[in-house]
């Protein structure tokens, strides 16, 4: 066979049309191509192979001709392959024909490749002739991987995501499986990210991700699902009191000190669980109530273990239906301050005011603090409604001061939004400048939760204002978990003595002990001291004794609008007293 005949044969060229000049055009054509292009015949022998075709399989120019066409061909498939062709050259139907599939290709070396492959069968003067294209897909393949590891993996750790893990619940739950879902949310972690930067964070979550599958042992599947918050799987946990002592282990570990990148953290968890199938019977239902459990472990002081409870969604929708109203009540302006005096003990005088929140709710009437506040406190609508609270407060107290009326000090209660939000220092030298008030004149109260979340970036503007000549005091201590050496460190102005010391003064010893002890403290550091929920003449006279100067309660008066608050100032001038 002539050299012409032979690619005549390779291409299916035949006819009185056929010319050296077509053949070689074709040629040229198919050896220019990136795509690898090998023929063969009805017995399986290689007719042509191009130079991509040479280059992609790893054989050197010519040495692929002749050769049974399984040398690319992977040898548990051989069989197959050899089956299938015999199928065609009996002229039956074929499914590879004109068809693009995926198959798995070898190389000269023996290795391995995922293969674009396009088939055509014709034929001809010399019989039944096969041609193939052919691309290497190992790129596209590696980076389809990659994507599905992305849709399924949490970028940072390497875990699976929340819907990788939602899928695997959800295929456990099908099949009948028992499991336990336990929601983590680390307590503390925002403060490393704030004093340390979000690199340290990532490092922190990163350690985690090795450590916590660790901690949990068996068969546990652990997942991110974003921030701080991780989801953990336990098959075939059913036992609420082996889910609880599993996570008070898990809260233990976290007891220990986290060292990351030469700092030491005091980080701890929340965890919240349910269990299938009495708490959940899809993926989203038993997510979704660990969640709820985990909100309340949260509320219930954190670090701690919560397994759902029915009452725990309707507690849910009351707290959206708050939130809800919330978010209506300072569209409408239904917030107003209510003030209460403080006066010195030694004459009653009035020589300041505390500015209170009430709520004038359309249905429900004047609502206290402790009906709202707490969801106030987490609305993201506390900055807005704090920042009013010190604009309405210095408002009053200038236009108290303007009427002549004696009013020395308006204290006012910050939201922890206040604190973190970085402009505390412009916004009250703002509201001080907008009602022309003195600095010395307004006294910003701050509790134990925002005392005990102590950090440079929280510092800082305190210690500006104190700077400046604003006064600051300590709402409510000796009640909670502050150290008395973070006295040293805030630069306060005055305690406030709790009003639970003050009510059993007179019977409890312990509670006498404590109040003369703040006093003690403070006289000795320079700070003042005032004694809230003041409501007898016993109590008054008793802290007047242990040197206590100051007070405010209902032996006074209780908070009152700010026009019954004028009238009490101006029926008690500035050298009268309150009446007993």
């Amino acid at each position: 066979m002539t050299g012409i005949d032979a690619n005549e044969q390779a291409f299916g060229l035949q006819g009185p049309a056929s010319s050296d000049t077509r053949v070689a055009g074709a040629l040229g054509l198919v050896q220019a191509a990136t795509y690898a292009f090998i023929t063969n015949d009805s017995s399986g022998r290689i007719t042509f192979v191009n130079d991509a075709a040479e280059a992609l399989f790893g054989y050197g120019p010519g040495a692929m001709l002749g050769q049974n066409i399984d040398v690319v061909v992977p040898e548990r498939f051989r069989a197959s392959h050899a089956a299938g062709l015999a199928r065609m050259v009996r002229n039956e139907p074929s499914r590879m024909a004109g068809r693009t599939i995926e198959v798995t290709a070898r190389r000269c070396d023996g290795s391995e490749f995922p293969a674009e492959f396009t088939l055509s069968i014709w034929r001809d003067r010399f019989g039944l002739g096969f041609g193939a294209i052919m691309r290497d897909i190992s790129e596209w393949r590696a980076r389809d991987a990659h994507l599905v590891r992305l849709a399924h993996h949490d970028t940072l750790t390497g875990l699976p995501n929340r819907a990788s893990f939602e899928e695997t619940l959800d295929a456990r739950l099908v099949a009948g499986q028992a499991t336990c879902v336990l929601m983590l949310d680390l307590d503390g972690f925002k403060e490393v990210n704030d004093s340390c930067g979000h690199g340290t964070g990532d490092a922190v979550l990163q350690t985690l991700a090795i450590r916590l599958p660790a901690w949990l042992g068996g068969d546990a599947i652990l997942a991110r699902f974003g921030g701080d918050e991780f989801a953990v799987m336990l098959p075939g946990a059913t036992d609420p009191l082996k889910v609880a002592a599993g996570a008070a282990a898990l809260l233990e570990a976290f007891a220990a000190p986290f060292c990351v990148l030469g700092h030491t953290f005091h980080l701890g968890v929340s965890v919240g669980g349910a269990i299938s199938p009495t708490q959940g019977l899809s993926a989203g239902e038993l997510v979704g109530n660990a969640d709820l459990a985990l909100f309340r472990a949260k509320q219930d002081g954190k670090r701690v273990f919560r397994l759902f409870q029915p009452e725990m969604r309707s507690a849910l929708l009351s707290r959206l239906a708050m939130q809800s109203e919330l978010r209506r009540a300072v569209a409408a302006g239904e917030f107003v301050l209510h003030y209460q005096p403080q006066v010195a003990l030694e004459n009653r005088c009035i020589n300041g005011a505390e500015a209170l929140l009430r709520w004038r709710h359309p249905e429900r009437g004047l609502l206290y603090p402790g009906a709202f506040l707490p969801q106030l406190e987490e609305h993201p609508l506390a900055l807005e409604v704090g920042r009013w609270i010190l604009d309405e407060a210095c408002r009053q107290a200038a236009a108290w001061r303007d009427a002549g009326l004696p009013i020395r000090k308006m204290g006012v209660n910050l939201f922890t939004a206040q604190v973190r939000s970085g402009t505390l220092t412009s916004d009250v030298a703002d509201a001080l400048q907008r009602h022309r008030l003195s600095p010395e004149m307004l006294e910003l109260e701050i509790t134990e939760t925002i005392f005990l979340k102590v950090d440079e970036p929280v510092l800082r503007p305190f210690r500006d204002l104190h700077r400046r000549g604003v006064g600051i005091s300590f709402d409510d201590f000796g009640t909670g978990y502050a150290s008395l050496s973070s006295l040293k460190r805030f630069p306060l102005t005055r305690l406030k003595i709790d009003r639970g010391f003050v009510r059993d003064l007179m019977t409890d010893q312990h509670d006498a002990a404590i109040v003369r002890s703040i006093i003690q403290i403070g006289n000795d550091i320079g700070l003042d001291i005032i004694a809230e929920g003041i409501e007898t003449a016993d109590q008054e006279a008793r802290l007047l004794e242990m040197g206590c100067k100051q007070g405010q309660g209902f032996l006074y008066a209780k908070a009152l609008p700010a026009a019954q608050f004028e009238d009490l100032l101006q029926g008690f001038g500035p050298r009268r007293k309150i009446a007993s």
